[in-house]
């Protein structure tokens, strides 16, 4: 019998190697990705939300300095989530709130435990009460692919232009997809955004999937309602956050419409005893209550559920808003940039011929939902309405600035013309007076 060539011995040894490397099952990750930042409603504070593939400790370490030690330590939880693929594919969701950071002060951070920690990130806690100036990016309908402003926006970040992001509905196309595998991409996609800036949501038609579990379980925001509807203080602003989808997915429950319509009730009534501190209140929801694009959305038809309310008359919201004096609606859904003019029940109520947005007698209406996503962008319908002052079809997202209790900018940035600011209004309400349209 031959002896076995060399080299055919370290083939077998290779191949064997090579065998017993891909049979291995790759062990789970301790290592925290995903990493966001929401803010708790609570002066002083921050939340950090991030996800692991093992149950592992929850801290964040943080401090001044950007390298060296992180001398200030926070604790937290973790909670098991499930996806309801047929995977059922399991994920660690960890939250640590983050108290006593002082106003306007950059913080250097890292999230994990002992078993693996995340890169080090930056965030600048934000300012406390009423008089300052905050300046925030808004847009809806991201997608994990073809995210054609996120670049943009990323280096914005990086320069420093903002103080939060509105994320208004619609979210990587879907994050239940793929067993949830397209949602862990999005979280990893805006997390040089998001873990540097508190990144606020609301829920859209594409959170649906196994009654929203995806949305509930990703994000972290103020309250107690799972994150599908409450407010939160901002400078000169009181905004609040609610669930357009309650209406269209009733097999969650009518009991929920109800529910957030008796809440938003509360609270604009709160907001409206507190104008003198706050004086913009500000909402923000998915779909929009008018559009002109051409198709056959809820905001096409005259009288849309969430305008009018179910069976056109029960919990329609633009009794409510107008009844309390919302000033600014934020909205995305349609695959644009829409700004209305001020309106009520389809009648414009400029504030003069001169200057519309001074003192309009009726709310402002955005739609900003271009920032990019796999369904592209949505078409306008050939002539535009009379209540509709601008149409953009093209990627972008929106600057909103708070620039104080009567001045509020409103900036549309166009992608597609390299960052061209294609849209560009003041609303200017004085504070005497303030109070409701009605």
């Amino acid at each position: 019998m031959h002896p076995l060539c060399p080299c055919w011995s370290c083939c077998c040894l290779l191949l064997v190697f090579s065998l017993g490397v891909l049979g291995t099952p790759v062990a789970p990750k301790a290592a925290p990705e995903q990493v966001h930042l929401s803010y708790p409603g609570e002066p002083g504070a921050m939340t950090v939300t991030w996800t692991t593939w093992v149950p592992t400790p929850s801290e964040v370490q943080f401090g001044l300095q950007l390298a060296g030690p992180l001398p200030l330590r926070a604790q937290g939880t973790f909670s098991p989530f499930v996806d309801g693929g047929v995977l059922r594919r399991k994920l660690y969701i960890h939250r640590v709130t983050l108290r006593g950071l002082l106003p306007g002060v950059q913080y250097v951070y890292r999230c994990g435990s002992s078993q693996g920690w995340s890169r080090r990130f930056r965030f600048r806690a934000l300012k406390n009460g009423p008089h300052w100036s905050p300046r925030l990016a808004v847009f809806g309908d991201l997608g994990a692919d073809n995210p054609k402003a996120f670049p943009r926006l990323r280096r914005d970040t990086q320069k420093g232009m903002y103080d939060a992001v509105l994320h208004v509905g619609d979210f990587a196309y879907n994050m239940d997809q793929d067993n949830a595998r397209v949602g862990d991409k999005f979280m990893r996609l805006i997390e040089p955004v998001a873990a540097s800036l508190p990144y606020m949501t609301c829920p859209g038609n594409h959170e649906e999937r196994y009654n929203f579990s995806n949305y509930k379980a990703r994000f972290s925001m103020p309250g107690n309602n799972e994150g599908l509807w409450y407010s939160w203080d901002l400078g000169p602003a009181h905004i609040i956050s609610f669930s357009t989808e309650v209406y269209f997915f009733l097999n969650y429950g009518r009991h929920l419409v109800e529910r957030q319509f008796h809440w938003l009730e509360n609270d604009l009534q709160k907001a409206n005893k507190n104008r003198a501190a706050r004086p913009w209140i500000i909402t923000m929801g998915h779909r929009p209550m008018y559009c002109s694009n051409a198709d056959l959305d809820d905001c096409t038809w005259h009288e849309s559920k969430v305008r009018k309310g179910l069976r056109g008359k029960f919990y329609g919201l633009e009794d409510l808003f107008y009844k309390y004096g919302v000033d600014l609606q934020l909205w995305a859904h349609e695959h644009s940039y829409e700004r209305l003019w001020p309106i009520y029940n389809y009648q414009v109520f400029n504030g003069s011929r001169e200057m519309p947005y001074t003192n309009p007698r009726g709310p402002v209406h955005i739609i900003t939902g271009s920032a990019g996503c796999e369904e592209r962008l949505t078409p306008f319908s050939l002539f535009p309405r009379p209540w509709s002052a601008v149409r953009v079809k093209e990627y972008g997202y929106t600057r909103l600035h708070i620039l104080n209790g009567t001045h509020l900018h409103i900036q549309q940035v166009s992608d597609d013309q390299d960052g061209k600011i294609v849209d560009d209004v003041w609303v200017v309400r004085p504070l005497v007076g303030r109070m409701m349209y009605l």
